[in-house]
């Protein structure tokens, strides 16, 4: 018979979304909590400060909802590479986020390796030292039509 609807999703597949949505739905919360929350009283322009603040939040929230087709991809593509060993090289730049390591807790998790989490984040380098790499000031050069002499 022609399908002409979406299968269901599976359980696991739900349970997968909330997980890795995580911070999405908490952020979601924080926009709702800010609406609730009933400053206006103080006054009316806080009213309008409080609503600027929601929008970025659901707008944020939004953001992330919207990366769980790359989430998945991203997840097959590290389990392809680290089926056989652990390449401890490919998760870094996971490790840098909170939702990117939801992403090496899943693919650790499929791999039934999960014990390797904490070997990354031995590895993983402490927060300054992290903040202080993407602070640096880069110098970029660009030449249109012309040999650098």
């Amino acid at each position: 018979m022609l399908q002409l609807f979406r299968q269901t999703p599976k359980k696991k597949d739900v349970l997968r979304f909330l997980y890795l949505n995580i911070y999405s739905f908490l952020i979601v919360c924080a926009g709702i909590l800010t609406l609730a929350i009933p400053f206006y009283l103080l006054t009316k322009w806080v009213l309008v400060l409080q609503v600027i603040i929601a929008i970025k939040l659901f707008m944020i929230s939004g953001r992330l909802f919207s990366s769980w087709e790359h989430k998945n991809r991203e997840i097959d593509i590290l389990t392809k590479r680290n089926e056989k060993e652990i390449r401890y090289e490919t998760f870094e730049i996971f490790m840098k986020a909170p939702c990117g390591r939801l992403v090496v807790h899943q693919v650790l998790h499929n791999l039934n390796r999960q014990e390797e989490y904490k070997v990354l984040l031995k590895l993983q380098k402490p927060l300054l030292k992290r903040l202080q790499d993407n602070c640096t000031q880069t110098k970029t050069v660009i030449f249109i039509n012309e040999e650098k002499t």
